[in-house]
């Protein structure tokens, strides 16, 4: 799983998206630019192939079926990144929290997450002590459990009833690019 961040002038850090075995990393590339807006962190470990961008330019170039998979992918990102927004703007710490998890869970393939609330806090643009109470308040309801940098989902719909739209939003866009 690789975290896409927003990073400030002054070093300060949002989450705006998640990558996954679905996607790929370095879509600036095919638009022929240089730098990325958003700095790329590997959050936990998976395999990765990797690609020179002269070479991945090339055969998008051509226009045939990568030139469809990702274009159809950058429209995920862009809901991802969309979505986002919108969450951190309008949602309540609990039903962010509970977005995260779940995007980082279908990421990552797992109900175990080896992240530390610090770290959520840096993700979710929140301070840390509003990710502890929300952490909390899913753990008494038993949605999740949580100790010294390991949260274990233990009901995922659960998690899915306490989300915002956003996650299942991102989610059903994901299907779609996946089942074309």
């Amino acid at each position: 799983m690789a975290s896409l961040l927003s990073v400030t002038e002054d070093g300060a850090a949002v989450e705006v998206g998640m990558v996954g075995n679905e996607g790929m990393v370095g879509l600036p590339a095919i638009l022929r630019i240089n730098s990325s807006p958003y700095q790329v962190v590997v959050q936990l470990p998976a395999y990765a192939a990797r690609l020179r961008a002269d070479v991945l330019r090339a055969e998008f170039d051509r226009g045939r079926q990568l030139q469809d998979l990702l274009l159809r992918y950058m429209h995920v990102l862009l809901t991802q990144i969309s979505q986002s927004a919108a969450c951190n703007r309008f949602h309540t710490m609990r039903a962010r929290l509970c977005r995260w998890l779940l995007v980082s869970r279908d990421c990552a393939q797992t109900d175990t997450l080896h992240l530390t609330h610090e770290f959520l806090s840096q993700m979710i643009g929140a301070p840390r002590t509003r990710i502890t109470m929300a952490a909390s308040g899913l753990q008494k309801a038993k949605l999740i459990r949580y100790n010294r940098g390991k949260i274990q989902i233990l009901d995922r719909q659960g998690l899915e009833s306490s989300s915002c739209e956003c996650y299942r939003i991102v989610r059903e866009d994901i299907k779609h690019f996946i089942a074309a």
